[in-house]
C-alpha cells in the first residue's frame, strides 16, 4: 500500500471490494457504471488540467509555507472584526473534535440533544444580552442578519403600511459599511428604498416602515437613541439595532430601550477572525415576531416518557412548504461557530464577561486620557472599546504603526480609528501613545496603571443576565472539559458511523484538511488589513478560484457567499445584473422544475424574479416539453432557468443539453445548482452540460464539514460574459468591473475554511477528484442494488442506476401502520442517523452515501434498513406497541426495573449482531413536537418553570 497517498485514504471501498460490488451491481467494472450512467454527449473530454496530487505531508509543509506568508500585525481596525481568546479547552475539544464538526442539522433531534443544549445555551446568552426574548440559533454574519432584520420588518408591515405602499427603509451612516453594502444588494430586488443619513436629523414620517442603527457607531461613539426609537413607535417604525454584543455586557441593552430587532455578530466570544469568517451572526427580537424570524430556533419539549428534550422549534423548512411564497431563503447557519460562542459564555459565565468587557473598557479609557495629554482631538465623547482620533498627518501615523507592525482604521484623511479589544494590554495601549507621539513630534506618554472608566448611569447596565445554572458550574477547565464531552456523546456524528443524507453529502473532513484552521497565521487575520498582509491568503484564494474555473469549466469564480442558499441568491443576482446591462430590465420570468430545492424558488424571488413552475414526468425528469412551451410563452421575459444536475431525483438527465439550449434560445440564462455537483467532478462539468453560472456547497462537494448545521460556503463560478457582474466589497475591491454590491460581510466571505476545499483539491489532485465522483456513484448504485430487492426505488437513469443518490420509497407501508418517521427513529436503534426524510418526495427517504464509506459500512446499513423491513412486514395494523413505533429506545428505557413491552430488550436495543461492539443511546426517547408548539420555550430555563 502506498501510505504517503491520500486518495487511498479517503476513498472507502478497496480493490477487493470494488469488484464484489460491482458484480452485485450487475456490471462488468466501475468504468462500465459510469459510462451506463452519465450522458456521453456531457463527459468530459480531457482530464482536468490540475496540478498532480501530493501526499498529506508534503500539504502540511506546503500550507504552512503559505501561512508565513501572512502577517500577524496587531489589529486595531474594527468594523465588526476584533482579536480575541479562543479557550484552549473550547479549541481542542469542540473546533479540532470530529465528534462535533462532523454532525449534521438536528432534524433528528433524539441523537443531536448535545448540540441542541449548546445552542440553546447561545440563545440565552443572545436573548439576555439584547434584552429581547426570543433569539435564533444563528444567521450567517452581521451584514446579512441586518438585511434579515429589514426583510423581516418589510414582509411584517401593517395593513395599512402594505395598502398604502409604505416601502422606505431608513439606514444610519453609523452602520458598518459592508452592512450597508448588504442592504443595497438586498432591497434593491424587494422594491426596498433605501434612505441613508443622520438618525439624529431623521423625519419620522409615515413614509418609512422600519430603521436600523449601530451601537455603538461604526467610528465608536455610544448614541442616545431613546428619543429615536420612541418617536419611530409612535410613527409605526420600527427599528432594528446592530449591536456589539459584547458590549452590551456593560451597555444598556437595546431591548430595554424599545427596539424590536437586534442583530450582530458573535465573533467576539472567543472566534478567531480568520480574514473574514465563518463567524455566528445573532438575530434577537420581540416574542410577536416569533412566527417570522429566520433561521432556525432552539425550543424545549419532552420526550414520549415525559423527560425534558430539545429540538428545532418552528421548524418548518419554510423554503420547502411556501417556496416562492417563503420569507427567507436561509437554509444553513452557523452553528459549529455559535457552539463555539455559546461555550466561550459558558466558560466565562456572566463575571467573566464583565472582567474582560471591563478590561477592555478600562483601557480604551486610558489610552483616552493619553491622548488627551497629546493634545489630540478624540471625537468620542462616550465609547466602548474605539476611540476617533484627530491627527496631523494620519499618512505619517500610518508609516510609523506599519513599520511596528500595527494596523490602526484610517476612515477619513488626517482621522485615526483605534478599536481595542480582548487581546490588548496597558503595554500595547503605551506602544500605540508612543506612535501617535512620534507622528505628532511630541513627548513620550506612558501610563503605569490602567484609569477605570465609568460608564454614565443613562447608558449603563442595571439588568442581570446569563444567571442560569449552566453559566456557573463551568469555570474549572476540568469541568468545562467533562461537559464537552457530556453534550458530544449525545450527538451521533460520522465518527460513529455513516450519514447518508441526500443532497447532504455528509463526506469524509479529512484531519489533515482540518488542522490549519487551528494555526494563528489563518486565524488571526483580520479581513480588511492591507493585501501585503495577507499574502498566503490570496495565494490560496486565487489557487481556488482556478481550481474550481477548472472543475466547472467556468471563467470566474466569487468565494464570498457563505452559504449554498447565499450562492443561489449571488447567481440570480449575477444574472439579473447581466440582463439589466442589457438593457432588458423586463427579463425577471425564472423557470424552476417542480423537483427543485425549496431555496431555489425562495432565493430567485428574493433577487427579484417571478417564479414560473415547470412540471416533472412520471419517471421523475424535467418534463421537456412543459419546459419548452414555458420558455416559448414568456420568451420576451426569461432571464433565467434554476436547474439541479444531477436532478434531486438522483438522475443524470439525458436531455439537459437540450433543456440548456431551449433557455439560452428564448433569451434566458441558466442557474446550476450545484447541490450535486460531487457526482460531476472530473466527469462533467455545469459548462458542459450548457450552463452560465453554479454554485458550489463547498460544504458538501469540497469537504468543509456541516458542523451540525454550519459553516457552509457556496461561491459562484461563471462564464466569461457574467464575470464582470461579480460581486464586490466597500473596503476591499474584489468582483468584476461591473460588481454588483456585496452578498456577504467579508470580502472573500468565510476564508479560513477555505483552506480546507484547497487542501482537499491539492491531496486528491486529477486523478484523485474523479476517483472520488466515480467512488460515489460506485456507492451509491450498491446500495440500490441491495436495497431494491427490498423497497421500491423511485427513479434511476435510462439505465437504470442511479447517480450519487437515490430515493426509496416508504408510501406503501402506511397500510401497515408506519410510515418514514417510524423508520428514521428506528433507525436511531441501529446507530445511524436518518437519510433525508419526505424530500422531494413525502414518504421517502433520499439516501446518498460518500465515497469514503466502505463496504462494510454500506452492508450494515443494508442490514440495518433490511432489518426494518422485516419488523414492518410483522406489524399488526393497530399495533402500536412495536419497537419501530415506539423507536428510539434509550439506555434508561432498556435498563429500567419495570419493562412493559411485548418484545425483548435485546430486540429493542440490540437487533443485529454488530450493535454489540458498537452501541449508540440516543439520549431521549421519541420527542412531543406538538407540546414543544405548544409551549415555545428558546432559553434555558428547566421545564418545571413553566408548568
Amino acid at each position: 500500500m502506498k501510505t504517503d497517498s491520500f486518495v487511498l485514504r479517503h476513498l472507502g471501498p478497496q480493490e477487493n471490494e470494488v469488484k464484489e460490488m460491482v458484480k452485485t451491481i450487475g456490471v462488468n467494472s466501475l468504468d462500465e457504471l459510469i459510462d451506463k450512467t452519465i450522458p456521453t454527449d456531457i463527459r468530459l473530454k480531457n482530464e482536468l488540467n490540475l496540478p498532480k496530487a501530493i501526499s498529506e505531508f508534503e500539504y502540511l509543509r506546503k500550507i504552512q509555507l503559505l501561512s508565513n506568508k501572512n502577517k500577524l500585525f496587531k489589529n486595531y481596525i474594527g468594523l465588526g472584526y476584533h482579536p480575541t481568546v479562543l479557550p484552549s479547552v473550547i479549541q481542542r475539544n469542540v473546533l479540532e473534535n470530529p465528534g462535533w464538526y462532523t454532525s449534521y442539522t438536528p432534524y433528528q433531534a433524539e441523537i443531536s440533544q448535545g448540540r441542541l443544549e449548546a445552542l440553546l445555551n447561545y440563545q440565552t446568552i443572545v436573548s439576555d444580552l439584547t434584552g429581547l426574548p426570543l433569539a435564533n440559533s444563528s444567521l450567517l454574519d452581521e451584514g446579512t442578519a441586518v438585511a434579515e432584520a429589514m426583510i423581516m420588518l418589510f414582509n411584517t408591515r401593517s395593513r395599512n403600511q402594505i395598502k398604502s405602499g409604505t416601502s422606505k427603509f431608513f439606514v444610519s451612516e453609523e452602520l458598518l459599511p459592508q452592512t450597508i453594502s448588504i442592504l443595497k444588494t438586498r432591497s434593491i430586488p424587494l422594491g426596498i428604498e433605501l434612505s441613508i443619513g443622520n438618525h439624529q436629523n431623521f423625519n419620522f414620517s409615515n413614509d418609512f416602515f422600519g430603521a436600523i442603527v449601530q451601537y455603538p457607531g461604526k467610528s465608536g461613539q455610544i448614541f442616545n437613541y431613546n428619543d429615536f426609537v420612541n418617536k419611530a413607535n409612535a410613527n409605526g417604525i420600527r427599528v432594528a439595532v446592530a449591536a456589539d454584543l459584547l458590549s452590551l455586557v456593560l451597555l444598556t441593552p437595546p431591548g430595554e430601550w424599545g427596539a424590536d430587532v437586534v442583530v450582530g455578530t458573535t465573533q467576539r466570544f472567543g472566534i478567531p477572525m480568520g480574514y473574514g469568517g465563518p463567524h455566528a451572526g445573532y438575530f434577537a427580537a420581540k416574542e410577536s415576531y416569533k412566527r417570522n424570524i429566520p433561521g432556525r430556533i432552539i425550543g424545549v419539549s419532552k420526550d414520549r416518557t415525559g423527560k425534558r428534550a430539545l429540538r428545532m422549534a418552528l421548524q418548518t423548512r419554510e423554503q420547502h412548504i411556501k417556496r416562492e411564497k417563503a420569507t427567507s431563503n436561509i437554509c444553513t447557519a452557523q452553528v459549529l461557530l455559535a457552539v463555539m460562542a455559546g461555550m466561550y459564555g459558558v466558560y466565562h459565565g456572566a463575571e467573566g464577561l464583565k472582567y474582560i468587557a471591563s478590561s477592555i473598557n478600562n483601557l480604551a479609557n486610558t489610552l483616552n486620557e493619553g491622548i488627551k495629554k497629546l493634545q489630540l482631538v478624540q471625537q468620542n465623547t462616550l465609547f466602548f472599546d474605539t476611540l476617533s482620533v484627530k491627527v496631523t498627518n494620519d499618512n505619517k501615523v500610518k508609516e510609523i504603526a506599519e513599520k511596528r507592525e500595527i494596523n490602526f482604521l484610517y476612515p477619513e484623511k488626517n482621522v485615526v480609528n483605534i478599536s481595542l479589544n480582548e487581546t490588548t494590554s496597558l503595554e500595547d495601549v503605551n506602544e500605540i501613545l508612543k506612535i501617535l507621539a512620534e507622528a505628532e513630534g511630541k513627548s513620550i506618554v506612558k501610563f503605569d496603571t490602567v484609569i477605570e472608566n465609568k460608564i454614565p448611569e443613562d447608558f449603563k447596565r442595571t439588568s442581570n443576565f446569563m444567571t442560569n445554572e449552566v453559566f456557573e458550574k463551568y469555570h474549572s477547565e476540568t469541568e468545562m472539559m467533562r461537559y464537552l464531552k457530556k453534550l458530544e456523546r449525545q450527538d451521533l456524528s460520522l465518527n460513529h458511523s455513516m450519514i447518508s443524507l441526500g443532497s447532504c453529502t455528509m463526506k469524509l473532513n479529512a484531519a489533515t484538511e482540518m488542522l490549519p484552521l487551528s494555526w494563528p497565521n489563518w486565524g488571526n487575520v483580520h479581513p480588511f488589513v492591507p493585501l501585503n498582509q495577507a499574502q498566503g491568503y490570496q495565494e490560496v484564494i486565487a489557487d481556488l478560484e482556478k481550481s474550481l474555473n477548472e472543475i466547472t469549466g467556468f471563467y470566474a469564480t466569487s468565494l464570498q457567499p457563505n452559504s449554498g442558499a447565499q450562492g443561489e441568491y449571488a447567481g440570480l443576482s449575477v444574472i439579473r445584473a447581466y440582463h439589466l446591462a442589457n438593457g432588458d430590465k423586463h427579463r425577471n420570468i425564472c423557470l424552476i422544475p417542480s423537483s427543485a430545492h425549496g431555496t431555489n424558488p425562495a432565493s430567485a424571488v428574493m433577487a427579484g424574479f417571478k417564479v414560473v413552475v415547470t412540471k416533472s414526468t412520471e419517471a421523475g425528469n424535467i418534463d421537456v416539453d412543459d419546459l419548452r412551451e414555458k420558455a416559448e410563452l414568456h420568451k420576451d421575459n426569461l432571464g433565467a432557468l434554476m436547474v439541479t444536475y444531477p436532478s434531486t431525483h438522483g438522475v443524470f438527465e439525458s436531455s439537459i443539453k437540450e433543456i440548456t439550449k431551449i433557455i439560452h434560445t428564448n433569451g434566458g440564462q441558466v442557474y446550476m445548482d450545484g447541490a450535486n455537483m460531487n457526482a460531476q467532478v472530473g466527469l462533467t462539468n455545469p459548462a458542459t452540460i450548457g450552463a452560465d453560472v453554479c454554485h458550489l456547497n463547498l460544504h458538501k462537494t469540497f469537504a468543509i464539514p456541516h458542523g451540525g448545521g454550519g459553516p457552509g460556503v457556496g461561491p459562484i463560478c461563471v462564464a466569461k460574459h457574467l464575470a464582470p457582474f461579480l460581486p464586490s466589497n466597500p473596503i476591499v475591491k474584489t468582483g468584476g468591473e461591473k460588481a454588483i454590491s456585496a452578498i456577504s460581510s467579508a470580502p472573500w466571505g468565510s476564508a479560513l475554511v477555505l483552506l480546507i476545499s484547497y487542501g482537499y483539491i491539492k491531496m486528491l489532485g486529477t486523478k484523485g477528484l474523479k476517483e472520488a465522483t466515480k467512488y460515489a456513484i460506485l456507492n451509491a448504485n450498491y446500495l440500490k442494488a441491495r436495497l431494491e430487492k427490498h423497497f421500491k426505488i423511485l427513479y434511476a437513469g435510462e439505465n437504470g442506476f442511479a447517480a450519487h443518490e437515490m430515493i426509496v420509497d416508504f408510501r406503501e407501508f402506511k397500510a401497515k401502520g408506519a410510515d418514514v418517521t417510524d423508520v428514521s427513529k428506528r433507525l436511531m436503534d441501529y446507530g445511524y442517523h436518518a437519510p433525508t426524510v419526505s424530500f422531494p418526495v413525502h414518504d421517502t427517504l433520499m439516501i446518498e452515501p460518500t465515497e469514503s464509506e466502505n463496504k462494510k459500512e454500506l452492508d450494515r446499513f443494508c442490514d440495518a434498513l433490511i432489518s426494518i423491513k422485516g419488523e414492518i412486514d410483522a406489524l399488526d395494523n393497530g399495533n402500536l406497541n412495536t419497537a419501530l413505533k415506539n423507536a428510539p429506545h434509550t439506555q434508561e428505557m432498556v435498563t429500567s426495573d419495570e419493562w412493559n413491552y411485548p418484545y425483548s430488550r435485546k430486540e429493542a436495543a440490540f437487533p443485529l449482531p454488530y450493535l454489540n461492539e458498537n452501541k449508540f443511546w440516543p439520549a431521549v426517547a421519541r420527542i412531543d413536537n406538538a407540546f414543544g408548539d405548544r409551549n415555545l420555550i428558546c432559553s434555558c430555563n428547566p421545564i418545571e418553570d413553566y408548568v
